[in-house]
């Protein structure tokens, strides 16, 4: 399977690219091992405390949050297309095997669909994250709740991790 063009709504979807001078398949390991995901997946003084991985369509993608102040953020959702060193697709509108989610079990009170984009270019990657909100409101909050900036300082602490060798940042 290929990576495929994603069809941008500007009104409804945010995305975030940058090209990082690391493998596509350290990115992987970092977004789909649960030890290596808590190290990097949240930006600090944030810690994410809990992660469970079940890495096939329908399988759970968890997360737990906390706050220097203590404050907890959970995030349920489960995973629609996974293609290995490629693409990474996940929703909280869904809960593991594809039940519905009646209330949004996550960080944001707000649905939306992720996808993790990784394109080899020599011995960089290019990686792009692209979130789909059902309406201009979630959108709009995600942005505000500061998109690029959080998941820009989630990637940098990513790619430090891996040049590190996935020892803990």
């Amino acid at each position: 399977m290929t990576q495929s063009k994603h069809t941008i709504n500007p009104k409804l979807d945010l995305i975030f690219e940058r090209t990082v001078d690391v493998s596509a398949t350290a990115i992987w390991k970092g977004w789909t091992n649960e030890t290596q995901l808590k190290k990097w997946f949240c930006p600090q003084p944030w810690k994410t405390t809990e992660c469970k991985i079940d890495l096939k369509p329908g399988g759970v993608f968890y997360t737990v949050m906390k706050g220097p102040n203590g404050e907890k953020m959970p995030g349920e959702g489960c995973f629609l297309e996974i293609v290995k060193n490629k693409k990474l697709v996940w929703t909280n509108a869904l809960l593991p095997d594809f039940r519905p989610a009646a209330n949004v079990v996550s960080c944001s009170d707000f649905f939306f669909t992720a996808t993790i984009l990784l394109k080899t270019q020599g011995k960089k990657t290019k990686y792009t994250a692209i979130v789909r909100h059902k309406d201009v409101e979630g959108r709009k909050k995600h942005e505000e709740l500061g998109f690029h900036e959080g998941w820009g300082a989630a990637l940098d602490q990513l790619v430090s991790l891996i040049k590190n060798k996935f020892k803990s940042i």
